[in-house]
C-alpha cells in the first residue's frame, strides 16, 4: 500500500568545515539516511533527513524516540551535539534547527534533485540508480545511491580520491599487476572503481560494521563483490609490518590519524606504489605533507576544494625510512 500523510524535514544549518561532522550527528540520532546541500552564493550547508512523525512533538504516551529517548530529548540531543562538534574546532556557523512538515509527493522526490552523474575523466560514470544517462565508450559504470555510508563522489576528498585511482590504473604498464587497499571505504566507492577499471587485487576494510556491510551491498550491486575483499579492521590494530604490499593505498581519513598510523600504513606501499591520502582540513595538510615527506615521499598532485585539502605521494623506490 502507498503511503500517505506528511513527513517532516529536520534539518541543520551549517558550514562547509563542519558538514560532514554534522551529517553524522543527524544521522546518529535517526538511523536514516541524511542528504545535505549547499547555497552556492551565501556558503551554507542545509543537512537534512526526512522523518514520518515530528520528533520535536511529545506524544500523548510519551513514548520513546528513535534517538533513544523521548522526542522533548530529540532538539537537546541535537544542540548537545552540535556544541560537541564546536569543541573540536569545527565552526558549525549558525548551527540553526529546523523541523518543516512537507508534503509526501514532494519529498519523494525533491531530495534527488541534489544528486548528479559524476564523470571522472574518461574512465568512470558514478550515478544514482534513477539516472538514466549512458557510459561513453570505454567508460566504466558505477551505481550508488546515497545511502547511510559516506562516499558517492559528491565530496571533494572522494572525487580526488577516485582521480587518482583511475589516473594511476591509465599510466601504469602492468595493468593486469596493479593492487589497490582502501583504509576507511565508507560506501566502497574507491573499491569498486578500482574492480571496475581492472586492478587484480582490491582489498578494502573500515572500522564501522554499518559501512562494512553497505560497501558489500553496493560491491555486489556493482557486479564486483567477488572481485574485492571488504572486511571490518582497525588501522590502528593493523600489525605494525605487512608481507603484502599496493600498488595504490587510499587512506581518507583524519589528520591525526594519518600521523600517528604513519607506519602502518607505508609498510603497506609497493616500492614504486602511490598514496593518496584525504579527508584532510585545508589547515592541517601542511602538517600531513611535511610529516609524509620527512619519510621519504614527494607529493605529486594536490587538490583544494572548498575546506579540504587531498593529496598524491609518490614512494621512491628506494627504502623509505619510517
Amino acid at each position: 500500500m502507498k503511503a500517505r500523510g506528511p513527513v517532516w524535514k529536520v534539518a541543520i544549518t551549517t558550514t562547509v568545515e563542519a558538514e560532514d561532522a554534522v551529517t553524522e550527528l543527524l544521522y546518529s540520532i535517526f538511523e536514516i539516511p541524511v542528504s545535505s546541500y549547499t547555497d552556492v552564493e551565501t556558503r551554507e550547508v542545509t543537512v537534512a533527513t526526512y522523518v514520518t512523525e515530528n520528533p520535536f512533538v511529545v506524544p500523548r504516551s510519551r513514548g520513546p524516540s528513535r534517538a533513544g529517548g523521548t522526542r522533548l530529548q530529540t532538539r537537546a540531543a541535537l544542540k548537545s551535539g552540535l556544541d560537541e562538534i564546536q569543541s573540536y574546532g569545527l565552526n558549525v556557523g549558525s548551527g540553526k534547527i529546523s523541523c518543516q512538515k512537507v508534503r509526501r509527493e514532494d519529498w519523494a522526490e525533491s531530495w534527488k534533485r541534489h544528486f548528479k552523474a559524476i564523470e571522472i575523466g574518461e574512465a568512470l560514470l558514478i550515478k544514482p540508480s534513477w539516472i538514466k544517462r549512458q557510459p561513453r565508450k570505454g567508460q566504466a559504470v558505477i551505481v550508488l545511491d546515497p545511502g547511510l555510508s559516506f562516499g558517492t563522489g559528491q565530496h571533494p576528498t572522494t572525487s580526488f580520491c577516485l582521480q587518482q585511482v583511475a589516473r594511476h590504473y591509465q599510466l601504469s604498464t602492468i595493468n593486469h599487476q596493479l593492487s589497490l587497499l582502501d583504509i576507511g571505504t565508507g560506501s566502497g566507492i574507491l573499491a569498486i572503481a578500482a574492480a571496475k577499471l581492472g586492478y587484480a587485487t582490491v582489498d578494502a576494510f573500515d572500522f564501522d560494521p554499518e559501512s562494512v556491510r553497505i560497501a558489500r551491498e553496493n560491491a555486489q550491486q556493482n557486479g564486483v563483490l567477488r572481485k574485492v575483499h571488504i572486511s571490518r579492521r582497525d588501522v590502528t590494530k593493523l600489525p605494525l609490518r605487512s608481507e603484502k604490499k599496493y600498488s595504490v593505498i587510499c587512506a581518507n581519513l583524519i589528520s591525526t590519524l594519518l600521523l600517528a598510523e604513519r607506519k602502518r600504513i607505508l609498510y603497506r606501499l609497493a616500492p614504486d606504489g602511490a598514496l593518496v591520502l584525504a579527508g584532510i582540513l585545508n589547515s592541517e595538510f601542511a602538517l600531513v605533507q611535511k610529516d609524509y615527506e620527512s619519510a621519504g615521499l614527494q607529493l605529486i598532485a594536490s587538490k583544494v576544494e572548498k575546506e579540504w585539502c587531498s593529496g598524491a605521494f609518490r614512494r621512491m623506490a628506494k627504502k623509505i625510512s619510517t
